[in-house]
């Protein structure tokens, strides 16, 4: 009896998720549509909206991501001069601390950040406008919601992450360069000539692109789920919390199915 009860909510769980993906799917079409349709019928979302959500996304967490972006090149540098000076290497810092950064904590960083405290935020504004019923009064006077509301948080986050991420990785190597020429009293130059000179524009685009697909990635979830709220305050609150952990979730997957893409898919 109880492991016919598991067997039952697994596959329960299992055809919840098949829609779920279906649906978030869909949402995307939806999005996408409204933006390459909309300057042909006349219905492109509010400039106003877009850039204000642009200011939320990308200038409003500028601090934020800052100083976790310095520390974490700091710790990426301590870290590894300290197994690199055991094999007279202490120069190599450089373009470990830089290229880490730009191909994989830069963007995965600048995502998580971004998903927790703008996701969240579109999650909860969005479900409790669900719950007080503004979304089906948009409906009532035939204003389309995805154009409204989804689209303007869409572009925000597919522009301002990858912003976000460059800043990221800048504030990273400054971290491993504190460390480099202050710390293990590396030449300057020869400091930041080892920290370009060694990386490629691939790892610079291949980041770029990953906090792409973030950005979707988040604005999908937190739409999806806020549009989807129900149960008053309550949902609101398992609405912003669900937003999180699932965009969470799905970073690191896509992070992880991006680098075995973008560096092993050739092998």
């Amino acid at each position: 009896m109880i492991k016919m009860k598991f067997i039952e909510n697994m596959g329960r769980s299992a055809i919840d998720l098949y829609r779920s993906t279906v649906d978030v799917l869909a949402l995307f079409v939806t999005t996408v549509w409204c933006i390459i349709a909309g300057p042909f019928n006349g219905k492109t979302a509010s400039r106003k909206s877009i850039f204000q959500q642009m200011v939320f996304v990308g200038v409003q967490s500028v601090v934020i991501i800052f100083f976790i972006s310095l520390f974490t090149g700091i710790v990426i540098a301590m870290q590894s001069a300290y197994q690199l000076k055991q094999l007279g290497a202490a120069i190599y810092v450089a373009p470990m601390v830089s290229i880490s950064m730009a191909r994989e904590l830069g963007p995965v960083f600048a995502a998580l950040v971004v998903a927790g405290r703008v996701g969240s935020a579109i999650a909860a504004e969005l479900g409790t406008m669900k719950v007080s019923e503004q979304i089906e009064a948009l409906e009532t006077l035939a204003l389309d919601p995805v154009r409204f509301l989804v689209v303007p948080r869409f572009l925000a986050l597919l522009i301002m992450l990858p912003c976000l991420t460059i800043i990221s990785d800048m504030v990273g190597i400054f971290g491993g360069f504190i460390v480099g020429v202050f710390s293990l009293d590396l030449n300057i130059y020869r400091y930041m000539t080892f920290s370009f000179d060694l990386m490629a524009w691939k790892d610079v685009w291949t980041g770029l692109v990953k906090s792409a697909v973030f950005g979707v990635t988040i604005a999908m979830v937190a739409s999806y789920v806020g549009l989807g709220t129900r149960g008053g305050a309550e949902g609101v609150g398992r609405s912003t919390t669900l937003s999180v952990v699932i965009s969470f979730i799905l970073i690191v997957v896509f992070d992880c199915f991006l680098t075995g893409l973008f560096y092993f898919g050739n092998m």
